[in-house]
This record gives C-alpha cells, structure tokens and sequence, in this order.
C-alpha cells in the first residue's frame, strides 16, 4: 500500500506479560503506551508522551515488573484502554494540525504491538480501533531497505541498528522512552544523506475476512497454513477470522474440517497471506476464544486443499457471488422444492437471488441428501433465518447453522466421491474369509489374563511398548497389543494387552505399574476381556476395581459387537463376509492345509479401532443434527443375525453358514412399549430395507418383546 503521510507517529506498547520478541503471545492486557511525532519534510521531532493503561486484571507477571520497573500502584489511577486510545488520537490530530500536515502513519519497532496484542484485545473487548492503527510501517524493514547489509529483519534491534549506523545508544532510563528515543534517532539517520530514504509503503491490516473459494489446481504454500484445533462447533469462519484478529488471512482462507459423519470436529484449517503471518499465528497458541482455549498447529497446502478445495462448476457459480453469508439447511424433505424452502424461510429472511441463492446437496445418481446451503445478503437476514431452527417443513424438522464457502466444497465432494479424508481403515473391495476367531476380537470372558496401559504418550507406538515391557514380551498372545483411539481418532493413550496367562499379567502389573516411558508413568492394571469392554464402554477401572459406564450405552465395541453371531469354528468359505470397516485389512495367505481356501492373515502391527462408546461429552459437542450415526456399523442381515443368535452355541457350531453380503445394523433404545412394527417402518420411512431383512426384525421383536426392555435391531 502506497502511503503519502507526511507525518510519522513512533508507536511503542508494553503488557502485563511478556514483552518484546514474544509480546502477545501469553494473551497479557496493554499496560504502557508511548509515543512521538516526527515530522518527514522538516525532520522535526514532537513532544514525547507516556501514558499508563489500567487492565481489567490488575496483576503483572514478573517478567513485566523486571523489564519496565513498573508496579500494580503504577496502573491503579490509569485510565481503561478506550480511554487511552481516544486521548492518543486526540493528542496527535492537535500535534498534526499545529505542524499544518494532514495525516500520519504509526512507526512501530515490531508489528506484534499492533498485531498481536492492540487488535486481538480489542477485538475481546468489543472496541472499534481508530483507522490510524491499519496502517503502520515497521522500522526495522524500512532500515533494512538502506542498509541490506544489517542482517535478517528477524535479528534487528534497536541496539543493532544504532550500532550499525555508528550510532550511541540512547541514554534514556526510563521504560518504553528509551525504545521511542531510539526509533526516532534511527529515522532521522535514514532520512538524512546518504539515505534520503522515503517512507512510500506501509503495511496493513484486514478490516474483516473476505470468503471465497478455492479450486484443487490452485498452488497452496505450506509455510501459510496452520491447523486450528479446539473451536466450538458454532464457530464460523468470521469467528475464527475474528480469533486471529490482526493477522491477514487469504481470500476464503478459512476451512472448517468435518468428521466421517459430516459434522464439524471442532477443527479448521487456516491460510494466511504468508508465512511471518503464519509465524504470528503459531503463537496464539492456546489462546481463548471466549472459555475454550484454541491450539494451534503448523499444517500443509495440501491438506488446505483437501478440505476447501473444488472442482465444480456448480459449487463455484453459488459461491461466486462475495461477501454473502452462507445458511446451511438439514433434514429438509427429499421432495422439497425450491420454491418450498423459499416460503419456509419467509418473507424476513430473503435469499441473494431468489432459487439461484439455494444450492441442493445431492448424490451422484441425483437424489436429494436432505441437505442445502443458502446465501443471504447480509447478517440480519441471516440472524432472521436461524430462527427457523427446528421449525417444521412438512412432517420434518429442519436444522439450521451457519457454513462456510470451504464447508460446502467438503459436503459436495463428499457426497459426490470418496471422502476426502478418511478417518477409518477403508474396508476391502472384494470379499475375504476370515479365521473363526480373529486374534484383534477377543472372546468375552472373566480370565483376567489381559493388561491395560494407561497414560501412554500420544506418540507412543507397538515398538514403544515392547520396550517398556521388557522381558515380559515374551508371554504376550500374537497379536495381542490394541491401541485404542478416541472419538476422533487420535491416539486416546490406553492400550490393552493380551497375556498367555492370569499369572503372566500379573506379574506384568506388579513389576510395571509406574514405570516410565518417555518421561511418563504408565499405569498397568491387570483385567479381563469382559473388563475391556467395560473400560471401551467409558466405565473406569483401576486398582480400586471397575466402575460401570457414567451412561448406559449400547456395548457396540469392537471386542463385543459381534458376540450375538457365535462363528463356527469351521473356515468360512469365500464371499462370506467382508471385513468390518473399523478394522484394518487383512493380507491373503495360502493356508498349508488346504489349497482351495485363503485365510486371512493379520501383520504382527497393533490393530487399531475407534472406541465407539466412550463418554461423548468429554469431546467437542457436533453442531444439531439429525439422531447420530456413531452406533451403525457393518453386520449380517437381520433375518441370518436372528436365526444364528436363535441357535444353541453347540448347534451353531456345528453349522458353517454362509454370510450374505451385510448391510447395516443399527439399534434403537428406548421406544415406548407398545411400540409396533409398523410404528418402526414409518419412523425408518425413506430408507432402504430388504424383505428378509425386515422378516428378521420381526421375528427377533417377536421372540424377545415379552423377555426386554423394547430394544430393536434393524438393517438399512
């Protein structure tokens, strides 16, 4: 940017907290402003001005009380932040006048006062900042345009640059004095011959974040980006925007992340215009957006481009129009019409152009998902739109919730091809036959000859815990090492351990228990495979013995998910079942007993699985949606899963059924109880079902109305 100032202000601020090179980044309050006019045409110099500001904390950190000299009785007659800020624009316009210029530019040492503590706090505080603090020049860039010879501009200092000049050092004691003395020193060397240097640029800051979108073939810079973790799941990309308040972001730089399900997991990838932005943002790490605080993370163009990039045409013409505020609409009737939702939204909530502000979410083949994004032309009539929330639309309810440009890329590739980033083992292409007693799905039983690990670092791996257990890896079962991952698939830090024998986990949790591994004590507790599903259910065990789940949820994990379809012990013929999606797949090896059958074979690697049960509200809650699908996963027909749970165990194991191909079971808890079948089908109404599967469901209800709670399985 171009700046014809013919004024400078040097700008120089301390916190509460940290100063200098980390000044912001521990998120202290503005205590000290300091500042000095230098007048460009006739190189004179204003009168200099110090002025206190009283935090809403009353409290400095030690590293502040050393470095300025300040004291908390300094700051207590102090005026607040709104205060000061007025009563420095005030000051300079007078100064301004009286010199006869008309306008000025802030001169700072380091962009951080501006950047990273004047606009992130008033941002927090709801303040408008004057136009004066979106422009600034940094001396430091601008000494180094006379002298390229200093240094890297990361390693300047006021003291540096003094010394290079041949400068003294100012003598000036008191705090924050001494640095604006000394920029003004530096600014007088450089306008002066040799240099005759012109302040013709300044930099900038955004007053608010433009969307747009992003296409595949677009080149990211990976020294831009940075993984967002932690963010409500109401947060837009205003919001986020907002939280990095005084940095540049890129033009539709903002990408909310979604889950295998669709919903938002409380990540988002952010793209700034370069990387000493970037490197700026690193540092608000664990800052707060209102009571949550916000990690932050290095990340790459390319997973930017897998989540906010595009190919569609369709997509790019919806989202060409700027500055709209994007609606997304949920659980709308597979029948609904534009004109529907246009009356649904009302009169109050206008749509940017009508039927072409409406974009349907469909699947290849062109049936309706339920979902759609709408535009709106500003924030009052989006404000009006979410209203709507749950307000019916036939004989639906529908969700509303705001989006993103970079959300509605990810919802259309993901109903239009593969998801973009896989959060589970893809399952195999063609079928497999699996062992009778896969070595990863452990039989229930009270034989406490397992172990559980607690407290794992998140980096540990399979390597890791043989070193730990030393010589106790001998008398560990093939196969038997399970990490477990949270909800999001991260490493939770628990593993459980399969021992040859009772008295062999014992002696592992006796000799064990505590030690260290990279620098952590692991706690080792000697259980069960029936005590490990309890523990994957979200119930605790420890020394003092096990304590059932907070919540009854079904037990749909994977050590027990199948515990109602007894396999005989016989080999499953080809084409009988395909792998459950939640495991990881098996290579094919000959069997050496019989040429004409494969059997599965599963690499000495620990199998991951998703602990599908744990306590959801110890994660980062989902925007509203529809009932969740957490409880769906891969299982026989229903009519095969209630004739093989029908069966005595010895007589299924004499039997070697063949599995059809699976669809999907999913169980319903708590229904009234006379609830009916057809009351079932008509709350399933618009989903898919197979004859035989619904045959099965009634004979399961059948057999079991008079002995349970109403607990249905049905496979869609």
């Amino acid at each position: 940017m171009a700046s014809h100032s013919d004024t400078l202000v040097v700008f120089f601020g301390a916190t509460a907290g940290a100063n200098g090179g980390k000044l912001g980044s521990d998120e202290r309050e503005i205590i000290l402003l300091v500042w000095q006019i230098v007048d460009l045409h006739e190189k004179k110099v204003g009168k200099l001005h110090k002025c206190f500001v009283k935090p809403d904390t009353l409290e400095l950190a030690d590293q502040c009380k050393e470095e300025t000299g300040l004291t908390v009785d300094d700051l207590i007659n102090a005026e607040p932040l709104d205060k000061v800020l007025q009563q420095f624009q005030q000051t300079v316009s007078s100064e301004v006048k009286l010199l006869g210029r008309s306008s000025y530019t802030l001169c700072v040492n380091s962009p951080n006062i501006i950047r990273q503590a004047l606009h992130p706090e008033a941002s927090k505080k709801n303040l408008v900042l004057p136009e004066c603090f979106f422009t600034f020049s940094d001396v430091r860039k601008e000494f180094l345009k006379c002298c390229p010879n200093a240094g890297p501009v990361q390693k300047l200092t006021l003291a540096s640059m003094l010394e290079f000049v041949g400068l003294p050092a100012v003598s000036e004691q008191l705090f924050g004095a001494t640095e604006v003395s000394s920029m003004v020193q530096l600014i007088l060397c450089i306008l002066a011959e040799p240099h005759n240097h012109k302040f013709s640029c300044a930099e900038m800051v955004k007053y608010k974040f433009d969307s747009g979108t992003c296409s595949k073939t677009e080149p990211v810079d990976s020294e831009t980006v940075i993984r967002a973790r932690g963010l409500p799941w109401q947060s837009s990309d205003q919001d986020i925007a907002r939280f990095f308040k005084g940095l540049n972001i890129a033009k539709g730089g903002v990408a909310l992340c979604l889950n295998a399900q669709g919903r938002r997991n409380g990540e988002a990838l952010v793209r700034f215009i370069n990387s000493e932005h970037r490197d700026l943002a690193l540092e608000r790490h664990k800052h707060h957006m209102g009571s949550r605080y916000i990690e932050v993370y290095k990340a790459t163009g390319e997973e930017f481009l897998k989540i906010a990039g595009g190919t569609s045409n369709e997509v790019a013409q919806f989202l060409s129009k700027e500055n709209q505020v994007i609606i997304r609409m949920r659980g709308l009737p597979f029948t609904a019409t534009s004109q529907e939702v246009l009356s649904f939204l009302g009169p109050e909530s206008p749509v940017t152009d009508g039927a072409e502000g409406l974009l349907f979410v469909k699947y290849p083949d062109g049936r309706p998902t339920g979902d759609a994004f709408v535009l709106f032309s500003c924030e009052e009539y989006a404000q009006n739109s979410l209203k709507k929330h749950k307000q019916i639309l036939g004989k639906r309810y529908i969700e509303l919730f705001r989006s993103t440009a970079a959300e509605v890329q990810q919802v259309l590739n993901r109903y239009m091809s593969a998801p973009l980033i896989s959060t589970l083992p893809p399952s195999p292409i063609m079928p497999v036959s699996v062992l009778s007693t896969p070595p990863f799905l452990p039989a229930a039983c009270s034989t406490r000859d397992c172990i559980r690990l607690r407290g794992l670092p998140y980096t540990a791996g399979i390597e890791d815990i043989l070193e730990f257990m030393a010589e106790h890896t001998v008398d560990i079962k093939p196969h038997g090492v399970h990490m477990v991952l949270n909800q999001q698939g991260r490493p939770s830090g628990d593993a459980f351990i399969q021992m040859k024998s009772p008295d062999k986990a014992f002696m592992v949790a006796q000799k064990c228990h505590k030690k260290t591994m990279k620098d952590r004590y692991i706690e080792v507790f000697q259980c069960s495979t029936e005590e490990m599903s309890i523990v994957l259910m979200g119930g605790t065990l420890n020394r003092s013995g096990l304590s059932p789940p907070p919540c009854k949820l079904p037990c749909l994990s994977p050590p027990t998910a199948y515990a109602a379809f007894s396999t005989p012990p016989a080999l499953l013929p080809d084409a009988a079942l395909y792998q459950p999606p939640l495991l990881a797949a098996p290579r094919p090896q000959a069997a050496t007993h019989s040429p004409a059958h494969t059997l599965a074979y599963y690499p000495p690697q620990p199998h991951l699985y998703m602990n599908m049960n744990m306590n959801y509200t110890a994660y980062y809650p989902s925007p509203p949606v529809s009932p969740s699908t957490m409880g769906y996963f891969a299982a026989p027909s229903g009519a095969m899963a209630a004739a093989v749970a029908a069966q005595p165990h010895h007589a299924a194991a004499a039997a070697s059924p063949v599995l059809p191909q699976p669809g999907g079971l999913v169980r319903m808890q708590g229904l009234p109880y006379n609830t009916g079948i057809k009351d079932i089908l008509s709350f399933f109404q618009g989903y898919q079902y197979a004859p035989d599967e619904y045959s099965g469901m009634v004979q399961m209800s059948e057999q079991a109305r008079s002995l349970i709670q109403p607990k249905e399985w049905l496979c869609l």
